[in-house]
């Protein structure tokens, strides 16, 4: 084995990358910072609630974002714990940015699932939980605010099984709830871990460690406290499922962990547990087949693209997920889709708003690369034979509107940010087959991305915008495209539209409007996703 493949296998080992998936308000943006707390990224957790008198939290930059609290566009951050090198990609809370969420599970190798242990699975766990599912990515349940009131743990592992079809095997179980709640008992290591509240969370918890069997157990936990978590761990030992690794990295079963991100409890071993059973950079598929991470040739894809993230100097920065090889500063790659020969120079580390120059990279790492137009999602960067890897999908929206501007002195300005913000992939843009109707349509799966791309074409480019909303809630791609639609004869009760690769995708008033159609055209195959397939194949099909 040469000494490169040696240091890429190395780097490989030493890797874990995850994305987190949540409802909003289930405390993603708290785990995250409690992550960084305890890898040693930042020295104190800022205070999530309360922003405007607290201080930001670490992942939220955008102005928008700090005004109202919410995570909008995702973020990578990159810190070191034990001799791992953790990649966290960290995702919007808010259901109406679910798509930026589904392009960052693109790169990931893991997802955690947080869930609130108040009110169980949410509509958006359940979302993003089927992306999850298209690429088989090993799931990690953070059951988390168990220090407030909430549903029967028992119950909600129960919930978790029969909803998603996923196997269960609880990790850590916790020792009472709300304000009885004590610590976690860590089933794998035999051991209870009893926390002690201090400074609300912003340091590392004080915890008590004793091995099960202890005598001293008896004095530290309430005797009806105890009684309970014995009854409880009988009973998972006797009907529950058996730690299968195998069906962890094939997504088939999540390991279950209870806490507190809010106050820590829970939160550090929740980390050491994850990297020991988390899967390591993985394959990608290709053009080529499935590209090995410790493949020596360097490889990589675009999945995110942000404008402005350093105002003062109006940057757009390509996030580059490496899939194998060694990044080097400097060096030359192609673009598969342009055929063009590139310098990567510049390249950055990212976490949140800020930057730092590297030098080098390896699978499983994201880089920022400035990005002066050259990129678009998906885009695929390699050494060597050419290859590319397979595109991002994008999923149904489920509202759409005209994009007006009603000045027309401000034209290139309004274009500009539009196609800027389209390639970003802040908002999926449509376009009417009429040739008269040249306005874009904006299609999103919520009313606030509308509110961000009005906000941003006014800040960032100085256009102000109307928007004429459109009476659809459902998008269908049809799947074989142009020659299919033709080949149905007159569609009824839907608007055909062209997406931005000229696909047809037709646009429905309703779920019952689909039906219909599919009753009326059954050899017209409709999907919810845009149909996936290799950067150049959808320029060809153009």
């Amino acid at each position: 084995m040469s000494e490169l493949a040696q240091e890429i296998q190395a780097a490989v080992a030493s890797r874990r990358n995850f994305a987190i998936i949540s409802h909003p308000d289930a405390g993603k943006t708290t785990l995250t910072e409690k992550l960084l707390l305890y890898g040693g990224a930042i020295h104190q957790a800022g205070a999530v609630k309360a922003r405007r008198a607290q201080r930001h939290a670490t992942s939220d930059w955008m102005e928008m974002e700090q005004q109202r609290g919410i995570s909008i566009t995702s973020t990578v951050l990159q810190f070191d714990y034990q001799g791992y090198q953790i990649n966290l990609l960290d995702t919007p809370g808010h259901q109406d940015f679910s798509e930026d969420t589904y392009r960052t599970l693109a790169a990931a190798d893991n997802a955690v699932m947080l869930v609130d242990a108040a009110k169980g699975l949410e509509p958006q766990t359940r979302k993003l939980f089927e992306v999850c599912q298209l690429r088989a990515l090993p799931i990690f349940t953070f059951i988390n605010k168990m220090d407030r009131p909430g549903q029967e743990s028992l119950e909600l592992i129960d919930e978790i099984e029969q909803e998603l079809g996923l196997q269960t095997f609880p990790v850590l179980w916790p020792i009472g709830i709300g304000d009885q709640f004590r610590g976690v008992y860590d089933r794998l290591r035999q051991e209870f871990h009893l926390f002690e509240r201090s400074e609300h969370g912003r340091k590392e918890a004080q915890e008590t460690i004793i091995p099960m069997g202890d005598a001293r157990i008896d004095q530290l936990i309430e005797p009806h406290l105890y009684h309970q978590l014995k009854d409880e761990l009988e009973l998972l030992d006797g009907v529950g499922a058996e730690l299968d690794l195998d069906l962890i990295h094939q997504g088939k079963m999540t390991p279950v962990f209870f806490g507190s991100a809010m106050t820590n409890f829970g939160v550090k071993l929740f980390l050491e547990h994850f990297l020991e059973k988390a899967l390591k950079p993985i394959a990608y598929r290709s053009s080529k087949g499935a590209i090995e991470p410790t493949t020596e040739n360097f490889t990589g894809f675009v999945f995110k693209l942000q404008a402005n993230m350093d105002p003062k100097h109006r940057d757009r920065v390509a996030f580059i997920r490496v899939c194998s090889g060694k990044f080097e500063k400097d060096m030359n790659v192609s673009h598969a889709r342009t055929g063009k020969s590139l310098r990567l120079s510049r390249p950055q580390k990212l976490f949140a708003q800020g930057r730092e120059s590297i030098e080098t990279a390896y699978p499983g790492d994201v880089i920022g690369l400035n990005n002066p137009g050259m990129f678009a999602i998906g885009d695929t960067l390699y050494v060597g034979p050419k290859l590319e890897y397979e595109g991002i999908p994008c999923f149904s929206p489920e509202i759409f509107a005209y994009l007006r501007n009603p000045n027309p002195s401000k034209f290139k300005q309004f274009q500009k940010g539009v196609n800027e913000l389209r390639e970003e992939g802040a908002v999926q843009i449509m376009y009417a087959t009429d040739p008269t109707k040249r306005e874009p349509i904006l299609a999103a799966v919520g009313q606030l991305q509308f509110e961000v791309v009005q906000f941003r074409l006014m800040n960032e480019y100085g256009v102000e915008t109307r928007l004429d909303p459109l009476p659809y809630t459902v998008a269908r791609w049809v799947v074989d495209g142009w020659p299919a639609l033709e080949a149905a004869g007159r569609i009824f009760n839907a608007l055909t539209v062209q997406d931005n690769w000229e696909r047809p995708v037709l646009l429905f008033k309703n779920e019952w409007n689909v039906q219909q159609m599919e009753t009326d055209h059954p050899k017209l195959r409709l999907s919810r996703i845009a149909p996936i397939g290799f950067a150049s194949e959808a320029v060809r099909s153009r």
